[in-house]
């Protein structure tokens, strides 16, 4: 099985990408080392800027080289960039639709022990109430190349979160990537899945666990939270239940997101997962997701439930 971090397949692509682009730049925020930026930065220091621990700044940093042509990726921890910067992205970047890829590192809670400080559990949430923002949670290393590769070539402003830690890919080499457009990974008329992130490959091998029990899983990975493929969703309906899982609070993400969709056009019995409304326990992620239900076993019992 082949892993790789998200973090790495993108900085190691988006050097790849600056190496030949000189109006691609890199921001960070003293976060070079937890962003794998180290590479980068000194190969292409003329293409780099350091802002210290300073994220309002480097947003406000990044979104004027984007006015002045530059294509800039500020990139940090992602529970920073989504709450200490939050007005600055709202107003510098989606509000003034300034060229500036945030990409927060890091997400849900690839901190673990460091406890609800250094969680983002919120920032899906509060950038899909943020007009202007494109939002996208890569599954795994293929799909993050394809990810940067698009956002090296868009114009659009855009908020990227992704995990800290190495996760088994979902998919090969040159994976199917448009943003809006979720991949359907399996097909089955029992239940649908919707997942994104880090929860994909759990819902792929609950799907398998499920089969083996005579009941057939549509399984999304919703990569893209705006813009959102509501078709997917209305899809995933048929099925009669639909379960989303995230890493993420349980209310504004992908399941407030799903429901959303449902609850206007096709009101559909539905489970949503993820953290609950509640201060949450520290530990590595393996630990928090067992905590939680988060698991491939986890997502089987909601569906197992849900019927």
């Amino acid at each position: 099985m082949s892993m790789e971090a998200a973090r790495m397949a993108f900085t190691r692509t988006l050097l790849e990408l600056a190496r030949e682009d000189h109006t691609i730049f890199a921001a960070a925020t003293d976060s070079r080392g937890s962003v794998t930026l180290g590479d980068f930065a000194a190969e292409l220091p003329e293409q780099f800027v350091e802002c210290g621990i300073a994220e309002q700044d480097a947003i406000g940093i990044s979104a004027g080289l984007a006015n002045a042509g530059l294509r800039p990726f500020v990139c940090g921890p992602a529970c920073f960039y989504s709450l200490r910067s939050a007005e600055q992205v709202k107003v510098d970047v989606a509000y003034s639709h300034m060229n500036v890829k945030v990409i927060g590192v890091s997400g849900g809670v690839s901190y673990g022990a460091l406890g609800m400080s250094h969680h983002a559990t919120q920032d899906i949430a509060l950038f899909r109430a943020t007009p202007g923002l494109e939002i996208f949670i890569p599954a795994d290393g293929p799909q993050t190349v394809a990810l940067t590769k698009y956002l090296a070539k868009s114009n659009d402003p855009a908020y990227v979160r992704m995990g800290r830690g190495a996760v088994p890919d979902v998919y090969g080499e040159d994976p199917p990537f448009v943003p809006g457009k979720a991949n359907k990974l399996t097909e089955g008329s029992d239940a649908a899945i919707i997942a994104c992130g880090e929860m994909v490959y759990p819902a792929l091998k609950a799907a398998e666990a499920l089969a083996e029990e005579g009941i057939a899983v549509t399984v999304y990975d919703m990569h893209t939270l705006r813009p959102l493929d509501e078709d997917a969703i209305l899809d995933a309906a048929e099925t009669g239940l639909v379960v989303t899982v995230e890493e993420h609070c349980i209310h504004g993400g992908l399941g407030g997101a799903v429901a959303e969709v449902l609850g206007q056009y096709k009101p559909t019995r539905m489970r949503i997962l993820g953290l609950p409304d509640a201060k949450h326990y520290p530990g590595t992620s393996a630990e928090v997701f067992a905590h939680y239900g988060l698991t491939a076993e986890g997502i089987a019992d909601a569906v197992r439930k849900g019927r």
